[in-house]
Formats: C-alpha cells, sequence, structure tokens
C-alpha cells in the first residue's frame, strides 16, 4: 500500500473533543436475528442519552416497517420533551423526499442521508453518474431544508471510494457547497487498515478543512476499534459506535472499548459517563438476545477478575497487576477467581471482603478445597466461601477413624448402578460392591455390607436427604447435601460440599461414621 503519511507527525498528534454517535438502534440492529421491540428502543435510546451521555443516536432506518415507524415517534416524543430532539437522527434515502416525508411523520428533524461514496456503487447500484447523482442529492437537501430538517451525509464505501479519490473529492466538492452539518465517511466493509485510515482522512482534512467529519467503521478485519482512533488522530470530529459491538456481519467498533482507548491513550475529551458503560452493555445484551463474551474488554464478565495466585499476591502488596482501566471507573469491581489456579493470596482476598479471617493452617485446608474443585473445572464464587469454610474446618480428616481410601460407582442401560467401595476403619482395610437403586444407594449398601456382614455392627438408619445449592452462590459449582440419620434413637445431621452431587452424599456419611465411631468401642 503508497501512503504519504508523514510520520514525523504521529509523535504529538492534537486531539479536540470528540462526538460519539450511536447507531445500535439502526446500524446495530442489523446484527443477525436482532430486532427491538418499539419500547425496549425508546429505553435503549434514553439510557444511552441520559445515563452514557452519547452526543447522537441514530435511532431507524426511513421507510422499515409500521413497527419502525412507531418506535421513532415514541422516540421523538420523550426527546421532545427533554430537549433533545436534535440529538435523535434517522438514515435516510436519495429518494426524491420519500425518506424526509418518513421522517417528518415520525418526528424527528435530522436525515443522514446516504449517498454512494465509490463510483462501483453509483454505478453498479444506481446506474447513474456521478453528476446524476450529485443532481439527485442536492434536490433532496433542498427538500429537507424547505421542511426544516438538517442534513448529515453518509457516504457509502468511502473506504472504497478512495482507492480512486477523484470520485470522492469530486462528490465532496459538491457536497461543500451544501448546507450539510456533517459528512460521514463510512469503511462499508470493514477494508481498512489503520495507516490507510490515517491516510485518507487526512487528505480530506487537508482538502476541505472547515468540513465536520465522522468515521464509521466496521470490524471485518478486527481492526474497527483501531480504525476508529487512527481516524480521530487523523482529524475525524466524530465517531460512530455500537454498544457490545453489534452491527451487521462482524459488526461495529463497540463504545466501551472506543472510549477506555481515547481516554487512556490519547487523553481524548468525550461526553461519555464511564460508570454506566457497563450497565446499558447489559440491557442492550438483555434487549439483543447477543450475550457479551466473558473476556469482552471493559464489559466482560471476567475481563476484571484476577485467577492467577500470584496476580492476586502482588495485587494485595503493591496493585502489581492493575493497569489503568479499574473496574470502578466502569460501576465494577475486582474479583480474585477461586479455581485451580488460585492460591492463599486469592482465597485470602476474598475472605478480607467477607470480612473473615483464618489461621495460616485453616488457610491452607480451604485453599486446598478451592483447588480440589477447579480441578474439576468448576468456578467457585466468593458467596460459596463460608460453607467451604464451614465443611473444612468442621470436618477435618486429622482425627479420622473412618477413611473412604477409594470408591467406584457405575451405571449403564438397563443395569442397576453398582458401587465398589474400600474403607479403613481403625487401621483395617475392608472392600465390598453392592447394587442399589442409584449410585449413591449402591454406595450406602457396600458400605452397610462392610459394617453389618464384615464387622457384625449396627447401621445408621437414613431419614431424609436433601440436595440444595447453596444460597448466595451464583453459579452451580457447589452442591449441599444434607442428610438426617437415626443411630441408637438418636438424630444426627451431616452436610457435605462438592461439584458432584453423589460425592457431596458420599462426604457427609463419612463424616456420620466418624461421629458414631466411638459408640462401637
Amino acid at each position: 500500500m503508497q501512503t504519504d503519511i508523514d510520520f514525523k507527525e504521529l509523535d504529538s498528534p492534537v486531539i479536540h473533543q470528540v462526538e460519539i454517535m450511536d447507531t445500535t438502534l439502526r446500524d446495530g440492529e442489523q446484527t443477525s436475528g436482532v430486532s427491538f421491540m418499539p419500547h425496549e428502543k425508546l429505553l435503549i435510546c434514553r439510557a444511552l442519552l441520559e445515563d452514557l451521555h452519547v452526543d447522537r443516536v441514530e435511532v431507524a432506518s426511513a421507510r422499515v416497517s409500521e413497527g419502525e415507524l412507531e418506535a421513532v415517534q415514541r422516540i421523538t416524543r420523550w426527546a421532545a420533551q427533554k430537549g433533545m430532539l436534535q440529538r435523535i437522527e434517522v438514515l435516510g434515502f436519495v429518494d426524491n423526499g420519500k425518506s424526509l416525508d418518513w421522517i417528518q411523520r415520525a418526528g424527528a428533524r435530522t436525515i443522514n442521508l446516504l449517498c454512494k461514496g465509490s463510483r462501483r456503487h453509483c454505478q453498479g447500484q444506481l446506474g447513474k453518474t456521478l453528476e446524476e447523482h450529485i443532481a439527485d442529492i442536492r434536490r433532496n437537501v433542498e427538500m429537507a431544508v424547505e421542511k426544516g430538517i438538517s442534513v448529515n451525509v453518509y457516504l457509502e464505501d468511502w473506504s472504497g471510494g478512495m482507492k480512486e479519490k477523484e470520485y470522492v473529492f469530486q462528490l465532496t466538492d459538491a457536497l461543500a457547497q451544501l448546507p450539510i452539518a456533517r459528512i460521514m465517511l463510512p469503511d462499508t466493509l470493514g477494508i481498512l487498515n489503520p495507516l490507510e485510515v490515517i491516510n485518507y482522512m487526512r487528505q480530506m482534512v487537508k482538502r476541505y478543512p472547515t468540513a465536520r467529519f465522522d468515521f464509521h467503521a466496521h470490524n471485518d478485519y478486527d481492526l474497527a476499534v483501531s480504525n476508529v482512533l487512527a481516524a480521530v488522530f487523523s482529524g475525524a470530529r466524530g465517531l460512530h459506535t455500537c454498544i457490545n459491538g453489534l452491527g451487521e456481519r462482524a459488526g461495529n467498533a463497540p463504545l466501551a472499548s472506543v472510549q477506555a482507548i481515547l481516554k487512556d491513550h490519547f487523553n481524548a475529551q468525550t461526553n461519555i459517563n464511564e460508570e454506566e458503560l457497563n450497565k446499558v452493555a447489559h440491557m442492550v445484551e438483555s434487549y439483543s438476545g447477543i450475550a457479551i463474551p466473558p473476556n469482552k474488554p471493559i464489559t466482560g464478565s471476567a475481563v476484571f477478575t484476577q485467577v492467577a495466585g500470584v496476580h492476586a499476591d502482588g495485587d494485595k502488596k503493591s496493585g502489581l497487576y492493575q493497569n489503568a482501566l479499574q473496574p470502578e471507573r466502569f460501576g465494577r469491581r475486582r474479583e480474585y477467581a477461586l479455581g485451580k489456579s488460585s492460591g492463599k493470596a486469592n482465597v485470602r482476598m476474598n475472605l478480607e471482603e467477607l470480612g473473615l479471617d483464618l489461621s495460616e493452617e485453616d488457610m491452607k485446608k480451604v485453599t486446598d478445597r478451592v483447588i480440589e474443585l477447579g480441578d474439576k473445572k468448576e468456578l467457585v464464587t466468593q458467596e460459596d466461601l463460608p460453607y467451604i469454610i464451614r465443611d473444612v474446618l468442621k470436618h477435618g480428616k486429622e482425627d479420622e477413624r473412618v477413611c473412604l481410601l477409594s470408591y467406584m460407582v457405575s451405571t449403564a442401560y438397563g443395569l442397576r448402578p453398582m458401587a465398589q467401595v474400600r474403607l479403613q476403619i481403625n487401621g483395617q482395610i475392608y472392600e465390598e460392591s453392592a447394587q442399589g437403586d442409584g449410585q449413591y444407594d449402591a454406595f450406602v449398601r457396600a458400605v452397610r455390607h462392610i459394617y453389618r456382614d464384615r464387622l457384625g455392627r449396627r447401621f445408621p438408619w437414613l431419614s431424609n436427604y436433601v440436595v440444595t445449592i447453596p444460597p448466595g452462590g451464583r453459579t452451580d459449582a457447589l452442591v449441599q447435601t444434607t442428610i438426617e440419620w437415626v443411630f441408637e434413637e438418636k438424630n444426627y445431621r451431616t452436610h457435605a460440599l462438592d461439584a458432584d452431587q453423589t460425592e457431596a452424599a458420599i462426604k457427609a456419611t463419612i463424616q456420620l461414621l466418624n461421629i458414631i465411631e466411638p459408640q462401637y468401642d
């Protein structure tokens, strides 16, 4: 690629106030499978303007449907009451005033007029010469002025048009003579890279120094965020974004990422209220049905979660594994994951947030249990910790007289479940197998054989069995099994936690056997 960039200029760019136009409700709705209800469009628009403080919102395409008309009418009625009508924009077409009539009927006062920014699109789609297209544009702009509707123009496929820039320059020369507020330059097919954006945008700014340019990126090459930043770097005054990167094909530039990089890397000024980014992202996630990936910057569920124990340790000592993306900026908080990579530092950080303190010995026991669960690919939440602490510390193994050495439970289609069990009781090892109505029932029958047939002992009677997810836990990583027993006319209750229901029940059974073992002496 040939460029005429003076790279010496790139060392100290002057970044001005950047205007954000969000197009979630128009371009974002072109995401496959996404269709917002009219009331949902209104609620999202209100959140964008009132909570996020987006400068402008493109809410629809003209002439799409009656449902779209109803949605825009709801939005414009609300915006007029709030004094925000000038911030509502609708995509329209060069169609001899039909879009303008639709927009006027909808109550909007700004059209984003879709023009052809490349000769290929002008001739291939419209079948017209550039001169004919300019005449049509001029006629529609004049109609808009007569109706009191302000005009911005999209140069559709501008990125393709700049491959033969004379077409773009002739078109823009004509537009510069018209009452147009903004010229919006889309990378319609997502084909540009940042160096091309810098090259093309600087040519536009240099040739039309008084024009106000927006840049509209698509993410086909995963370069949307880089490209919008290159555009600002090169003189674009406005950027188009979508919440969560929604949009046709690979989507558009996500607002949260654009905002964070503008502020942290370029010291650019916007009006965006960062604390509301996460809330609005999840509102759009809910209405669109498009899930936010856990590793999505700023808004993903995992992006402020430290997993490795060494990272938690470094954060506790000096914040060594933190950067400018502090979660509190975005209405979130940092978390320390509890799983196979957890160390004592992760556990301790979570306990401190809960107001709990443990000795080093107890901390090791709890950490070992968390790692054990992590090896089963389970993610333990902070809310699960109190239950793990109770389970681990209440039922330590150091004084156990009954130890489960190994067991196997199996089930097969058409056959009763089977269990094979090896127990160590007071230093002696016993092994038995049995069938049952379920895996846990088979396990209990095998243990009962050991006690009754091998040791000649009485065995407790199971009177109740309950499995629950610990209250407050946000995942199903743990199940809590509570079993009630009757032995020698006394009632006992044991609890155990595990990722697997059967294993939790088995742990609760071994606890009971240790409790009653002294009664056999």
